[in-house]
């Protein structure tokens, strides 16, 4: 069955008693006033596709849910927690995300809530799913510039220009690449740090590739082409099995905004 999803993007500010309603849900709706805190709940359902309407569900289904069950339990806790002075740390984000999912349950017909995940900002998310309910994923952005060329020596020059287009430039081009680190971790956070987190990403896989070139600089591509698919599983090989408190979940890097390539356990 196919898995639909929603971004639900709203804002809070903690100091008022409630937001107002707003109008552009694209941006941000509750829309919040003056300084607020942006957060964007992302609902995956899965379920049969209609076929009178082609629909597992109309968004506009899920957006209303979301923002009348699912959105107020983020708002009130914020607000709680801001006036108690009390930090909101990976506990209570997975109390939160578990109380939106039961208020969601039942509320889409045929359809079920398979997946809800928190994106704290554009950058850092935590996600739940139906398939692991004692854990949940955490993942950040991370990025890096690098330069390669794709070229295997046992083709022709003719060859390589055919199959690998501008990529096969002799002098090599570069990129912008964007990483995404994911890691499955207990549902209380035990053990898990986010700054322990970020540093061994870091120091086993940004240090080793970051302002490199690629088929120079680095020996595991000597041999092996650095294409997107395997700078992602070179990824995965230097980060597997280096996290305290999480186990890696995937790792996806993006050579653009249109192109990535995602390996996962």
């Amino acid at each position: 069955m196919p898995h639909l999803g929603r971004q639900i993007r709203f804002s809070v500010n903690p100091f008022l008693p409630r937001d107002t309603e707003g109008f552009n849900a694209y941006t941000s709706k509750p829309a919040g006033e003056g300084v607020a805190l942006f957060l964007q709940l992302d609902v995956e359902l899965i379920g049969p596709v209609q076929p009178q309407t082609g629909f597992v569900i109309n968004v506009v289904e899920i957006d209303r849910a979301a923002r009348a069950c699912a959105v107020p339990v983020f708002a009130e806790q914020i607000r709680t927690s801001w006036r108690a002075g009390r930090h909101i740390d990976l506990d209570a984000v997975v109390r939160m995300l578990s109380v939106a999912w039961q208020r969601l349950d039942g509320q889409f017909g045929a359809a079920r809530v398979d997946k809800l995940a928190l994106r704290l900002n554009p950058f850092r998310k935590i996600a739940m799913d139906e398939e692991t309910p004692r854990t949940v994923c955490y993942g950040e952005k991370f990025e890096f510039a690098a330069m390669h060329k794709l070229w295997n020596d046992d083709f022709s020059e003719q060859q390589n220009f055919e199959v690998f287009g501008k990529c096969a430039n002799p002098t090599g081009h570069g990129h912008n690449y964007i990483v995404e680190v994911t890691v499955q971790v207990p549902a209380d956070g035990a053990g898990f740090q986010a700054g322990a987190f970020q540093q061994t990403v870091e120091t086993q896989l940004i240090d080793a590739i970051d302002h490199k070139n690629l088929n120079a600089d680095v020996p595991e591509f000597e041999k092996t082409i650095p294409t997107i698919e395997n700078l992602a599983a070179f990824a995965w090989s230097r980060l597997a099995g280096q996290f305290t408190g999480g186990t890696l979940h995937s790792v996806t890097v993006w050579e653009s905004d249109r192109t990535y390539c995602t390996v996962s356990a």
